[in-house]
């Protein structure tokens, strides 16, 4: 166990620099990398569900995911900033549900995911509430000083699609009878399995964008 959360941390210290630099880059860099994580995610995905009846309507919805994240990206005021809020709520969410539920642990949140618990529910939104409450106190990348109730809902309706898409990925994981999506990424397993609530995040953001709604 502490072998694979030493991989785990260290897989993620060396991807999320790399992935920030290609965010906020942006052009060809960027273009180059959503194009190669779609087409990781896309093999993982055929190589889970390829006889599956859902097969076509999973790659589709693959594709209108990552068409959003770039939508995000390179539409919104040619801004990084609104893609890496996204993304940080995630990571966020997907952070605190691991350490509140290693720590806490308590009744088990659904037979889908058994690693899923009530407090790791809890701490996901905790977490991303609190990092995002001390970054817009300081005034990091965002010109506000205060978390105002828009972004606060914000924060929690993104967090908490994050954590349906992490539970949705894993009842089809349960249906294929397999752990990981991959091991592509020591520790977490496939991209896949790092980016199942984010594959959900984003269309949603880009949808709460573009009607406004925040």
């Amino acid at each position: 166990m502490k072998q694979e959360f030493q991989k785990r941390v260290l897989s993620s210290l060396i991807l999320f620099p790399l992935s920030l630099f290609f965010i906020i880059e942006g052009s060809f860099l960027f273009n180059l990398f959503i194009v190669i994580c779609f087409m990781v995610t896309s093999y993982e995905w055929h190589k889970m569900s390829c006889k599956k009846p859902y097969y076509l309507i999973g790659l589709l919805f693959l594709f209108i995911s990552f068409y959003s994240a770039y939508k995000i990206r390179t539409t919104m005021n040619g801004d990084y900033i609104y893609f890496i809020i996204i993304l940080l709520i995630c990571i966020l969410t997907d952070i605190g549900g691991y350490i509140f539920g290693k720590i806490l642990k308590g009744p088990k949140l659904t037979k889908i995911s058994p690693k899923k618990t009530y407090s790791g529910l809890i701490g996901g939104f905790l977490l991303s509430i609190g990092v995002f409450f001390l970054i817009f106190s300081s005034g990091l990348f965002i010109n506000t000083q205060e978390l105002n109730s828009n972004i606060f809902l914000l924060i929690l309706l993104i967090s908490a699609i994050s954590q349906i898409g992490d539970i949705i990925i894993s009842y089809f994981k349960r249906l294929s009878k397999i752990k990981d999506t991959g091991k592509i990424i020591p520790g977490h397993g496939g991209l896949l399995d790092r980016i199942d609530g984010m594959i959900f995040a984003f269309p949603s953001a880009y949808i709460i964008f573009k009607i406004n709604i925040f």
